[in-house]
């Protein structure tokens, strides 16, 4: 069994060790939070292992009722992997704690590039991660993880020449209210590219992308308008096909009537995600078309969760426990990844594996 500590248990932490304590050979020994908020509350709830992020607060926790298992410090000497779900910027500050107690660990995309050994995306570059001495990787971006699904399949299969993506970017996440009241749409930035391209030739260092950031006053999800130009030229149904396959790609039917992120949001709390959650890119199936060797289409990010999955596989790869295929099946059973709809037959793997 693995033994993975998650330093922070924020928005993204907390999915991260909810999935590790569903995976078969990962055991979650603790997490760590800086403060006794309603976060730490529910770890404890959940019966993780919680310990101070920053020793000289372990009192806080205390005065407010809750029981630390130890110091962050503790955790790192433990855990066989740390993954590091810290605000951006933290992390890189965290590295030498890890590096101290020869850890490996996994950052996050608010990080720079350089806090880690590999940038890494399940589907697009697993095998980077792990060599021996790759001891550190990075977790792209929730855009970039998205934005990487996309195009591995549509490089080995077709050849991309370049691509160009808008990206319409909510304002915060829901619980961010220091970011709003919002009312206004913002070019983020105003200069070409966005961080988002070049965030992408991380993973795929040789890919032509240019992309631009709009922000929103919304708290959903982010979509993408994307057009890549092909080395081939398929059709739109063979191009439909080659995504469908693709188990963390989710192509909405026209028939569901899910025309935007707040119904694409509905229908994941109705088929049960917990948090209503959405691991998948949602790719709206009508939006995909060919105008010569000219690929047109729209999809949604959850920024909250769709790079959990990666960071599962992330685990695996950096300790070089399993191949790529075996990993993100085990990921994508255990998560419930693989979200499709009624309309195209029987739904599969739309909630997480339950013990019936």
């Amino acid at each position: 069994m693995i033994q993975v500590g998650v330093n922070g248990y924020g928005t993204i932490g907390k999915r991260v060790a909810d999935a590790v304590a569903a995976q078969p050979d990962m055991k979650l020994i603790g997490v760590a939070k800086t403060q006794p908020n309603y976060e730490a509350e529910a770890a404890v709830r959940k019966g993780y292992p919680l310990y101070a992020a920053i020793p000289e607060r372990a009192d806080r926790f205390h005065e407010s009722g809750i029981d630390l298992a130890g110091e962050v410090e503790d955790m790192v000497m433990t855990a066989d992997v740390i993954v590091d779900t810290t605000p951006s910027g933290i992390g890189a500050a965290n590295r030498e704690l890890y590096e101290r107690y020869d850890t490996p660990a996994i950052f996050q995309g608010g990080e720079d590039a350089d806090v880690a050994d590999v940038s890494f995306n399940a589907r697009s570059n697993y095998d980077l991660a792990r060599p021996t001495d790759v001891r550190t990787a990075r977790v792209v971006s929730c855009n970039t993880t998205g934005l990487s699904r996309l195009l591995a399949p549509l490089t080995e299969e077709y050849g991309v020449e370049k691509a160009r993506v808008t990206l319409v970017r909510r304002g915060g996440d829901p619980g961010q209210t220091s970011r709003g009241p919002i009312n206004d749409i913002l070019p983020d930035p105003v200069s070409v590219p966005s961080h988002h391209g070049p965030d992408v030739n991380t993973i795929f260092p040789d890919v032509d992308i240019d992309t631009l950031g709009v922000k929103v006053p919304a708290t959903l999800m982010h979509l993408h308008s994307v057009n890549i130009t092909l080395e081939a030229d398929p059709t739109a149904a063979e191009v439909r096909q080659l995504l469908a396959n693709e188990s963390r790609l989710f192509l909405v039917p026209e028939e569901t009537g899910i025309d935007g992120t707040g119904k694409l949001k509905e229908f994941a709390m109705d088929t049960g995600r917990p948090r209503g959650d959405l691991w998948e890119n949602c790719i709206w199936e009508d939006s995909v078309s060919m105008e010569g060797r000219d690929l047109y289409l729209f999809q949604s990010i959850h920024q909250e969760s769709d790079v959990i999955p990666e960071n599962i596989d992330a685990i695996r790869a950096l300790l070089d426990w399993e191949d790529r295929e075996t990993s993100m099946a085990t990921t994508d059973e255990t998560l419930g990844v693989g979200l499709e709809s009624l309309f195209d037959g029987q739904r599969q793997r739309v909630v997480p594996r339950t013990d019936d």
